[in-house]
């Protein structure tokens, strides 16, 4: 259903085309970035966290985590992830696929900024067997955004 979803979501913005399906897994950045032939950083990958009690995602590149500091400087409070067995639930895709088509109504979605060090970031399509392939503009047209925030660190 959340691949559905998301092609759906895409085909009203025009993008569906830009989907990627594999046959190997895409549920990690790793993973994505092999059946991709891409580099980590251009994953975009999207996390959950509750935020007042209501479910929020952050998509952000594939080479960065979470800062505590910047996340709570922005959002006011300790980061608090979904766990795995709410995610579907609270957002409308399993974990593996989650991305920021097709979701749930409510939910926030921010980009961070360190997905703007690509020009172009394949973010999930609604199951681990796929990725849309996009351009950070498009990326930000396609999905209604509640803001653009810096809340990541490099991995190291």
């Amino acid at each position: 259903m959340s691949f559905s979803n998301a092609k759906a979501y895409l085909e009203t913005k025009g993008l569906a085309d830009r989907i990627k399906v594999f046959s190997e897994s895409s549920a990690t950045v790793e993973l994505a970035a092999k059946a991709l032939g891409c580099q980590a950083k251009q994953i975009a990958k999207t996390m959950t966290f509750f935020v007042a009690g209501e479910p929020i995602m952050i998509v952000c590149a594939g080479n960065v985590k979470v800062d505590n500091p910047k996340y709570k400087a922005y959002f006011h409070e300790k980061a608090k992830m979904i766990p795995f067995a709410e995610v579907e639930a609270c957002s409308g895709h399993a974990v593996g696929g989650v991305c920021p088509f097709g979701i749930k109504p409510g939910v926030k979605v921010y980009l961070d900024v360190s997905l703007k060090e690509n020009e172009i970031v394949y973010p999930a399509a609604g199951d681990e067997h796929s990725a849309v392939e996009l351009s950070i503009k498009e990326l930000e047209d396609c999905v209604e955004i509640t803001d653009w925030v810096d809340v990541c660190k490099e991995i190291v």
